[in-house]
């Protein structure tokens, strides 16, 4: 595994609709800060609530949620009636649509912002690809281009091979080429009218980089009880930190402290399902509330892994089941008769001595249907554990993740 300790992220949201979209009311809006945290929180809940259902599988885990959340708040924008009002409770979208999407815009800002002042890199991305002739509606395309960025760009969606791999070229330019062929081959058809692409990378250093000479082979205990040996990476300096009798927390900031990973990890070896039912974004708030500075010692493995995910029967579950299924997504086109028929997420996370790359993915598809403490604490990251990026400006979860095998 190479060692480029650098934290990098690229997320990619990707909504493709056939014949039954959605369009949004509304003028622009309020453009309140208030509503931007109210977002955040929004966009945080829904993912441990996502969290939540995807921990029941067996093994590692690594989503953006944020890319999720924007890709299906662009789709959200044109549903209506119990459609829209399904998709606001799924996906936690409290403020009227006249808040919320300016919201979104801000928070976007704020990020690209943010990413252009040279400590690290962060963009966010978004486009909209329509089928030639649809005839959207005007009022949508406005908002989503206003609001995400999401230009319009037709396609024959005829020419299918064609129309993705143009998709994919830009899925790849957007993420670095971290993230190649997000749309696999027959997820673009002659029925394909909409799809919906937001992508996020983050790359940057650690604050205190781990040195490569101290990382060395150590065991790692898995859920099972079985042993493995993995590269573990060692430091010793002051952290952000704090410890329960169910787990440990601490915070890795990155360069210029925007961004940073929080690391939870459980006392016990087979301890992950307590901490898992407790991750919630008022949790998570009272827990960071929690963390002191401190000297720590830390061992946390290097690990690679990628995760893929059909989302669909999650936010069925969660209470999204319209969408799927006599859907109203009139606000696209002013016709209906779309839905959505497939929700695909795919994530990378390669976390060494430099820093962190990240990238994911998700994929929209409609169609037209018919312990006690020490002097100095040690956190050795040698069983399973919790770990997500958060931007620390405005609170957002940007990737969540559990490591249970850090040989994948």
């Amino acid at each position: 595994m190479k060692s480029s300790w650098f934290v990098a992220g690229a997320v990619v949201a990707l909504s493709v609709m056939c014949r039954n979209v959605a369009a949004q009311d509304g003028p622009e809006g309020l453009n309140k800060s208030d509503d931007v945290s109210v977002v955040v929180a929004g966009n945080n809940q829904f993912a441990f609530d996502l969290y939540g259902k995807l921990r029941a599988q067996e093994g590692n885990i690594f989503f953006s949620p944020y890319s999720v959340s924007t890709a299906l708040a662009m789709t959200y924008a044109g549903a209506r009636g119990a459609t829209a009002e399904e998709m606001a409770r799924t996906l936690h979208f409290t403020l009227p649509p006249e808040r919320l999407h300016p919201a979104f815009r801000r928070l976007i800002r704020s990020m690209n912002e943010g990413g252009k002042k040279g400590a690290f890199e962060l963009s966010v991305a978004n486009a909209l690809w329509g089928k030639s002739g649809a005839g959207f509606l005007p009022a949508y395309l406005q908002l989503v281009e206003r609001d995400y960025g999401a230009a319009l760009r037709e396609l024959d969606f005829g020419a299918s091979e064609e129309a993705r791999r143009t998709i994919n070229d830009w899925v790849e330019k957007q993420t670095r080429d971290r993230i190649k062929e997000l749309l696999k081959a027959g997820m673009i058809t002659p029925q394909t009218e909409l799809v919906l692409t937001n992508a996020i990378y983050f790359k940057g250093q650690w604050a205190s980089k781990f040195k490569p000479d101290a990382t060395k082979p150590e065991p790692f205990m898995l859920a099972g009880g079985k042993k493995i040996e993995t590269p573990m990476m060692n430091c010793r300096g002051d952290y952000k930190y704090m410890e329960k009798p169910e787990f440990q927390m601490i915070e890795l900031p990155y360069v210029g402290d925007r961004l940073s990973m929080l690391v939870l990890l459980p006392r016990k070896i087979a301890g992950m399902g307590e901490i898992e039912k407790s991750l919630t974004d008022n949790n998570l708030a009272k827990w960071l509330k929690e963390l002191r500075k401190q000297e720590v010692i830390v061992a946390l493995p290097k690990y690679k892994l990628t995760c893929e995910f059909g989302l669909n029967e999650a936010l069925k579950a969660m209470g999204m089941r319209l969408a799927f299924g006599g859907a109203d997504f009139s606000g696209m086109d002013g016709r209906g008769g779309l839905v959505i028929s497939q929700v695909q997420h795919k994530a990378f996370v390669d976390v060494n001595e430099e820093g962190t790359e990240a990238a994911g993915a998700t994929a929209v598809t409609m169609i037209r249907s018919s312990a006690l403490p020490q002097p100095t604490p040690v956190f050795r990251a040698d069983h399973p554990f919790i770990f997500l990026i958060r931007d620390n400006e405005t609170g957002s979860v940007l990737f969540l993740g559990r490591l249970a095998n850090p040989e994948g």
